[in-house]
């Protein structure tokens, strides 16, 4: 299973009053709030913890066909940060995913796995042979056998990001 998000920085800067009153305390549980407030760059930590929270979520909802806004239930942890890219784990009611972040000055994008291997396994894909079921998941076709692969689709801004973890297709 698989989920990503992608934030573009700059196109953040402009929509989001991330350091209003209330907002991290909405979001954020107090771990979290520690963690953005002891960060050399909060503004990056922020985006990091919510696209980690994100991508957890997408795989989440492919799980339990549940859509909620609930992103204190989504707990991140970083394992390492890195100036260019971050390892964590989010849990959420007793699942563990994780997650790496890949962060650059333009973008953020975290792919989050069910499976800790499997984050040597994603690819990035074009967006074509994507279907949705009913409930709004993306699917890969795989026209030659007639299956279906999970594939996580995140768009922000600039930017759009299509993954899938590669198998022997």
């Amino acid at each position: 299973m698989i989920g990503n998000d992608v934030i573009d920085i700059i196109q953040s800067r402009r929509e989001s009053d991330w350091q209003r009153k209330g907002y991290l305390q909405k979001i954020f549980t107090s771990q979290e709030q520690i963690l953005i407030s002891n960060a050399p760059d909060p503004e990056i930590m922020v985006w990091l913890l919510w696209s980690m929270k994100e991508a957890a979520y997408k795989i989440y909802n492919r799980q339990t066909k549940i859509r909620a806004y609930i992103p204190q239930k989504l707990i991140c942890s970083v394992i390492s940060l890195h100036h260019d890219y971050s390892i964590g784990t989010v849990n959420c009611e007793g699942n563990i995913y994780y997650t790496k972040t890949i962060i650059s000055p333009e973008t953020l994008h975290t792919i989050a796995v069910k499976s800790l291997e499997d984050l040597k396994k994603v690819i990035e894909i074009e967006n074509k042979d994507i279907i949705k079921d009913n409930n709004g998941i993306p699917y890969l076709t795989l026209f030659h056998s007639n299956t279906f692969q999970d594939v996580s689709i995140s768009h922000h801004g600039r930017f759009q990001k299509v993954v899938t973890i590669q198998s022997s297709f």
